[in-house]
């Protein structure tokens, strides 16, 4: 599966978009308009160990609900990554088995690498 998932609001996102150079086979899944499956959530946890992997600490979300002063378990990050796209770390890019997540310049330069290397 080659997909990534993103939020088209994001200029971060977008701007990673264009600095990846996508090839067509590439689907992408704006996650505002089409929210994350269960299914598609569990395919990201099998790829990177965890819901944690998958969870975003900087979202707005995360501070207003005062999340960083629970004990959070991967159940709750399962929970709170499907109840509202704000909490998954994008983009996210699955390429034939391997998961980059988040917007670090050394997670998209490896997802660069790996889209581009053949």
């Amino acid at each position: 599966m080659k997909k990534v998932y993103y939020l088209k609001t994001c200029s971060t996102c977008i701007r990673i978009l264009k600095e990846l150079n996508l090839p067509s086979e590439f689907v992408l899944q704006d996650i505002k308009t089409e929210e994350i499956t269960v299914k598609q959530l569990e395919e990201m946890k099998a790829l990177s160990g965890s819901y944690e992997a998958l969870f975003s600490k900087r979202s707005k979300l995360y501070k207003e609900m005062d999340l960083k002063n629970q004990q959070l378990e991967e159940r709750d990050y399962k929970h709170y990554i499907l109840e509202h796209y704000t909490f998954l770390s994008r983009p996210v890019i699955v390429n034939e088995g391997q998961i980059f997540i988040g917007n670090s310049k050394k997670t998209v330069e490896s997802a660069k690498m790996a889209i581009h290397s053949k």
